[in-house]
């Protein structure tokens, strides 16, 4: 939220939605969301919880690997947590900066790698982490604004969890 928060309302396309949280809280604040993830579980879920906060979200039921957006359609472009090796994370990561709008925002939070011996929860195995320089890596010609491993707060755990942020911008 902090993140999104100063980012003027468009269009977003929240990848790996989930159970909709994100996607639908950006639509509470405004923006036209389109929310992706694989599992049709979490997308009945997502459905019912934006049903109940009164927002429009257009739900996609796609796995990320071989979901390609529209190129340059998105004034954001979100990824939460999506937990894939990293060659499959690239070419997600590709696919979502080429969907980034001039002038639009992407970004990304994911468990980081320092997390497994330094931080609280988030998975177990190392093909699945990424470090804040990996993730950069991969974002083709938009600008990185921020590339950091940032702690979350976790309650009743005596330590935080370590993410992984990236916001990169595509210039207007």
């Amino acid at each position: 939220m902090q993140e999104v928060a100063g980012l003027p309302a468009g269009r977003a396309l929240d990848l790996a939605c989930g159970e909709g949280r994100n996607a639908v809280w950006l639509a509470a604040q405004g923006w036209e969301v389109t929310g992706v993830d694989f599992s049709p579980v979490a997308l009945a879920k997502a459905r019912q919880l934006a049903d109940a906060r009164g927002v429009d979200v257009e739900w996609v039921e796609s796995d990320l690997r071989g979901y390609v957006p529209p190129a340059r359609a998105f004034d954001l472009v979100a990824i939460a947590y999506l937990q894939i090796p990293e060659q499959e994370l690239a070419a997600v990561l590709g696919r979502a900066a080429a969907a980034v709008a001039p002038g639009g925002t992407l970004l990304v939070v994911t468990h980081d790698l320092l997390n497994l011996t330094e931080g609280h929860g988030g998975p177990r195995s190392p093909e699945v982490l990424t470090t804040p320089q990996g993730v950069a890596g991969h974002l083709g010609e938009l600008d990185v604004e921020r590339a950091e491993r940032v702690l979350r707060p976790v309650d009743g755990a005596p330590r935080p969890a370590i993410d992984t942020l990236v916001r990169a911008r595509r210039p207007a």
